[in-house]
């Protein structure tokens, strides 16, 4: 979910030509979530093939990713690592929701509510080993390099953009600013051929709202995040007003809070020291068309014609692409 920035950061809109040539580090995860919760049948069922398997992630990166392709951008997927201890809570509830979820999900399809039952499929959607491993299958098969992350793949994305391996990473979560990636697109859905494109430049991000990375990540942490509850009553315009005249530190001294169960500081090393994989290899390759139907319509009974269209739309993935700095 990331960390609740809406009301203090306003990105800027921007259109895809704008992104034309671009190197893309995407995160995976965000993403595949995405397919799961939105690629459903009518009575909010995933798409599976004739063995059962769940097949909505890969149908959500074939015509997705080609047509990111398409639009000339290249794409990089970043896979998150394993969760960090400080993740567990949030880990156990989205766990807990999911479960709820599914319950009320059999309930609504029972009684033949399929309104109700779409509604609560969508938010019952679990990644498993077979989807990330067969998301990754797919990917290489399309030529699409993918970067395993030590730990969280936002941190991962980030780091990449700072080496000048991408040019922004592509997530919806806010959290992407507090790991200091200097560039960030939101909203790259290209759902029904549009996208409402948003991006951020974090030195223009702190300019604005006047802090260091380090003082939004303390906002950050008062609002709360995947790693920490957070304050009660504050939001992040509160945050935003305590921080200019306080730490973190001086917060909790001032609402009594002694129960802390982290120090501030390993909170904030999550995003300031974040461990990450500096051995990645990005190689873009053509696409195997072969590979990709036997895949995508021998084993997962998908449309031989739509699976050839989208690999004539990944020819453009080997095109030329702009230096890092030629624009904005």
């Amino acid at each position: 979910m990331g960390v609740k920035f809406k009301d203090i950061v306003s990105p800027e809109e921007i259109n895809l030509k704008d992104l034309n040539g671009r190197t893309i580090a995407i995160d995976a995860y965000n993403t595949i979530y995405q397919f799961l919760s939105g690629i459903r049948q009518r009575d909010g069922s995933p798409l599976t093939d004739d063995e059962g398997r769940v097949t909505s992630h890969l149908s959500g990166i074939l015509y997705r990713t080609s047509s990111i392709v398409d639009q000339g951008i290249k794409p990089i997927y970043v896979f998150d690592g394993g969760p960090s201890e400080y993740k567990s809570k949030t880990v156990e509830a989205r766990r807990a929701v999911r479960e709820e979820a599914r319950e009320k999900y059999e309930a609504a399809k029972a009684a033949g509510d399929m309104e109700e039952a779409r509604k609560y499929g969508m938010r019952s959607s679990r990644m498993s080993e077979y989807i990330i491993e067969s998301s990754k299958e797919l990917l290489t098969y399309m030529g699409v390099p993918y970067v395993q992350a030590k730990g969280e793949g936002e941190a991962q994305g980030a780091y990449m953009v700072q080496k000048g391996d991408a040019w922004a990473v592509a997530s919806q979560d806010y959290d992407c600013l507090l790991f200091g990636a200097p560039r960030i697109i939101r909203n790259l859905t290209l759902s029904g051929g549009l996208s409402n494109l948003e991006y951020l430049e974090l030195e223009k991000v702190l300019s604005e709202i006047d802090l260091t990375r380090e003082q939004l990540i303390d906002v950050a942490l008062m609002v709360g995040t995947d790693f920490n509850e957070g304050i009660h009553g504050i939001g992040a315009k509160t945050g935003l007003k305590l921080i200019r005249n306080n730490t973190l530190e001086d917060v909790l001294v001032q609402k009594g809070i002694t129960d802390v169960p982290y120090e501030p500081d390993e909170l904030r090393n999550i995003f300031l020291k974040h461990e990450i994989n500096p051995d990645y290899d990005i190689k873009f390759k053509k696409v195997d068309i072969e590979k990709i139907c036997e895949f995508m319509c021998e084993e997962h009974g998908f449309s031989q014609n739509r699976v050839l269209n989208v690999c004539d739309k990944m020819k453009k993935l080997n095109s030329t692409q702009k230096s890092l700095d030629s624009w904005f």
